[in-house]
């Protein structure tokens, strides 16, 4: 484990003179004097409680950090989440069809490594479990051609947690794409230069996590930077993204220190991703902040709504996270849903150095929009299941078709995988009680070979009507023991429902995860498996902490 030099309080960084912290790309770093907007007493700031919205009020809100004397103390923890209960287990006779939209974000898994880093316990509404398993890639094949561009893949096995019940893995596998061939690029950095941004892990992490996409820009690239703090400002006009040094000069010179108009920002920066639009290319703006916008336009549907408006114009939005104290993760995640972009919450540079660098395509590239996935089970076959994650992208079972109902999309080498834990008939692991006067003989005979029809919808870039692909998934197709691919992925599933209280899989303990995901830790180039692995490890000592002896009797 990584530690801070620092004494944490909860899950707000502490700057105080003097005091150095490790930022987690382990190197130190000498924590400056606060600048001057940091010196200004102001109203202490409301603690938001876990899954409350933001305020629309419009109140003003102080950053996290305030001065009393000489010194920067932080202010009480008003980090925001929102995430509804797991998805419940339903019966296949009354409700046969599953359907959601595909996700691609992976903002959860290094937000919540972030606080077992720090020794926090993460709150359980900011864990989602679909994030946790589409944090790992778990080598499906690649299309064998770009007409359609993705493959399928479906494995029915056996659940590691419960021999009598079922896990259902569907994999998505976008076509590939080199870097040379990747379209022109229009992008615009959206900056919070807010007076919260002035830890080691906001804005100066933000800096040198930017400074490292732009040695992969092109000379058919434009690049803007745009920052926020009070009132929007242009730091950087469009400009061709072979000037490395000009660039890298206007990301140094952003410094930290005012209020947050983020809605002013966001409509700058959709002006200058206008100005410089490419026919063809990727036109998207890059909103990188800590927490929540406190004037201009606060009110989240608002924001909403003018996210979604510019969507529709061709340019998407994608939302990159830093820092603790108010780090407002609903407000960053859904704005990148409505905007047609991704969420990814940035801890180190490492990290950024993954979304920013390695995967540089499929997060600033599209090859498949509205991606929705509908699975129907044959009750013949299965008496329940339960879709494990997506809770907030169900859709209505009638928005399959509707090609006017957004929902997610896919770039260019991204896997997406979503995992179903199935009650076959007659396994006597019903978890639902049986019903007095339901008609007990199973339908679905017709197809009886087939547990679930999988069907997928998606629209290729430019085109307003989407395609379907269908695969069923055969009884005859069950394995005893599941590959290692879907071990892998039952066990970060596994330690997401344990972090959230271990309801929905609670014949697993700390130790049987631990090892399913060290059995399946496979070929591991990054370390991102055995990192997975200690995180696990941490997340049991602070859920696990044994109680205090009782007090010895006199």
């Amino acid at each position: 484990m990584r530690l801070r030099s620092c004494a944490m309080v909860m899950m707000t960084t502490m700057v105080v003179a003097g005091c150095s912290h490790k930022v987690k790309d382990d190197r130190y770093v000498q924590a400056l004097p606060a600048p001057p907007a940091l010196q200004k007493a102001s109203p202490v700031r409301r603690v938001v409680p876990s899954g409350a919205p933001p305020s629309a009020a419009g109140a003003p809100r102080r950053d996290p950090f305030a001065a009393i004397g000489s010194q920067v103390v932080p202010a009480a923890n008003t980090e925001v989440y929102e995430r509804p209960d797991d998805n419940p287990v339903k019966r296949t006779t009354e409700q046969p069809v599953s359907t959601f939209s595909v996700d691609v974000d992976t903002g959860s898994y290094s937000n919540v490594r972030r606080m077992l880093d720090d020794g926090v316990r993460p709150p359980a509404d900011a864990v989602r479990a679909e994030e946790f398993i589409n944090y790992f890639n778990y080598g499906y094949a690649v299309p064998a051609d770009k007409a359609v561009p993705f493959r399928v893949h479906t494995e029915l096995a056996r659940a590691p947690w419960d021999a009598r019940r079922q896990v259902l893995m569907i994999g998505i596998k976008g076509y590939e794409q080199s870097r040379a061939a990747l379209p022109p690029m229009n992008l615009v950095f959206l900056v919070d230069t807010s007076g919260s941004m002035y830890s080691q892990d906001k804005l100066p992490l933000l800096k040198r996590a930017f400074a490292q996409l732009v040695p992969q820009l092109r000379s058919q690239d434009r690049v803007a930077i745009v920052a926020y703090a009070g009132s929007a400002g242009l730091v950087l006009e469009p400009t061709p993204g072979d000037q490395h040094g000009k660039i890298i000069a206007a990301l140094e010179r952003l410094q930290a220190g005012g209020s947050t108009n983020g809605g002013a920002g966001i409509e700058l920066a959709y002006a200058m991703a206008r100005q410089s639009y490419v026919e063809g290319g990727a036109n998207r703006v890059i909103l990188a902040t800590d927490g929540d916008f406190n004037v201009g336009v606060a009110n989240r549907q608002a924001l909403e709504t003018l996210v979604g408006d510019r969507r529709r114009s061709g340019i998407a939005l994608t939302t990159l996270g830093f820092g603790t104290g108010n780090y407002n993760d609903a407000m960053a995640e859904r704005l990148a849903d409505v905007g047609d972009g991704n969420h990814a919450y940035i801890d180190s540079l490492s990290e950024a150095r993954r979304v920013l660098v390695r995967e540089m395509g499929s997060t600033l590239f599209t090859i498949a929009r509205d991606v929705k996935i509908q699975v129907e089970f044959n009750p013949a076959r299965v008496s329940e299941y339960r879709l494990i994650g997506y809770e907030n992208r169900v859709l209505n079972n009638e928005d399959f078709a509707n090609d006017k109902v957004d929902a997610g999309d896919i770039g260019p080498g991204h896997e997406v995988t979503a995992l179903y834990e199935i009650v076959p008939v007659g396994s006597g692991a019903e978890q639902l009680p049986a019903l007095r006067y339901a008609d007990k003989a199973p339908t679905g005979t017709a197809h009886g070979d087939e547990v679930a029809d999988v069907r997928l919808r998606y629209k290729l870039p430019g085109s307003d009507s989407s395609e379907l692909i269908r695969q069923p998934v055969l009884a005859s197709t069950l394995r005893a023991t599941p590959s290692e691919s879907l071990r892998f992925a039952s066990a970060v599933a596994g330690f997401a429902d344990a972090l959230r209280g271990g309801e929905r899989m609670p014949g697993w303990s700390w130790e049987q995860i631990i090892a399913t995901a060290r059995d399946a830790r496979g070929d591991d180039p990054e370390g991102e498996r055995a990192q997975f692995i200690q995180l696990v490890k941490a997340g049991q000592g602070l859920v696990e902490t044994p109680a205090r002896p009782a007090p010895k009797a006199d």
